[in-house]
């Protein structure tokens, strides 16, 4: 398969690593974007996959909370940031967050199906349709998630719903203190975007691939080292470097913004300690809109010649 300019561009993007890296890696993996990523992360030219520069689709993020136990988050995407800021807009995915936290429903075509609570006689299908012709731009309820718990759940919108994020805990007090505090979890959870809880939820194949991708580095700093290690070294490296991604991606490790002496899980257990109750954190929901959507990349200098051309 031919690498085009555009396809070292979107690796570059989502990457970091430099262009005649990104070229290489295209070239040894016949253009598969995912083996690309993979090729690099083994040979140490980027650190991760980024999906963010792939995160483009407008909307917003909206959540509710009622009394503490029961709460909803939904994304509802739009083609224009200009539509995203429209009142007409915002008021629909407001009523989309109130059908959310009545809803059964256990995935977006059931959710679509069901009996539009804010207009009798429609689904949530039609009432979207409906919006669709009144605003003249393709909207799409994107995902929705409801919990129901036994403690408390407090929610926090940043950027006006450019991300939006539920956090659930177990507790057996509920008051101002406990609601702050996972306040301050919740926007932790917004900045520093972990994937799971704790470490007892990172799945196996996960910690595999890792240890998989780790050593081939480790590897080959080794290779290109004037004073090459022993491999128990190497492991050693391997254990200390998963180590270190694992407190990135699981909360309870993860440095506590608001205090860098304490991790998230030190700060909750000094809040629990504080108040006397028994707290722990149980889940947590983190929508940001437009992650791992494409934007349609348009370029109207481009179009009006072909336009021209074609006159």
């Amino acid at each position: 398969m031919a690498v085009t300019a555009s396809m070292v561009k979107e690796l570059r993007e989502m990457t970091g690593a430099g262009m005649m890296d990104c070229k290489k890696a295209l070239s040894e993996t016949d253009g598969n974007m995912d083996a690309a990523i993979e090729y690099l992360r083994k040979n140490g030219q980027a650190k991760a996959e980024k999906k963010a520069g792939r995160i483009a689709a407008e909307g917003i993020v909206m959540a509710e909370v009622k009394d503490d136990k029961t709460a909803a988050i939904v994304e509802v995407n739009s083609e224009t940031d200009f539509v995203a800021k429209n009142a007409d807009f915002q008021a629909f995915v407001k009523d989309v967050v109130a059908q959310a936290m009545t809803s059964d429903a256990k995935d977006m075509d059931a959710f679509l199906a069901e009996s539009w609570n804010a207009e009798a006689g429609k689904t949530v299908q039609e009432a979207l349709t409906e919006k669709i012709a009144v605003i003249g731009e393709k909207l799409s309820i994107r995902r929705f998630e409801k919990i129901v718990s036994d403690g408390c759940i407090v929610s926090y919108i940043h950027g006006g719903g450019r991300i939006g994020v539920l956090v659930e805990a177990e507790t057996d007090v509920v008051n101002d203190e406990i609601r702050t505090c996972l306040k301050n979890v919740a926007m932790q959870v917004a900045a520093m975007y972990p994937k799971y809880v704790s470490r007892e939820e990172v799945p196996e194949d996960y910690i595999e691939h890792e240890k998989e991708i780790l050593m081939a580095q480790a590897k080959k700093e080794n290779e290109e080292s004037s004073k090459p290690k022993p491999d128990n070294i190497i492991e050693k490296m391997l254990v200390g470097r998963l180590n270190k991604e694992l407190k990135e991606i699981c909360l309870l490790d993860q440095v506590y913004v608001q205090d860098s002496d304490l991790t998230v899980g030190k700060y909750v257990e000094k809040v629990a300690k504080e108040t006397g109750a028994k707290l722990s954190l149980k889940k947590f929901v983190r929508y940001e809109t437009g992650e791992g959507l494409e934007k349609k990349n348009e370029d109207f200098a481009a179009e009006v010649a072909a336009q021209m051309a074609g006159n």
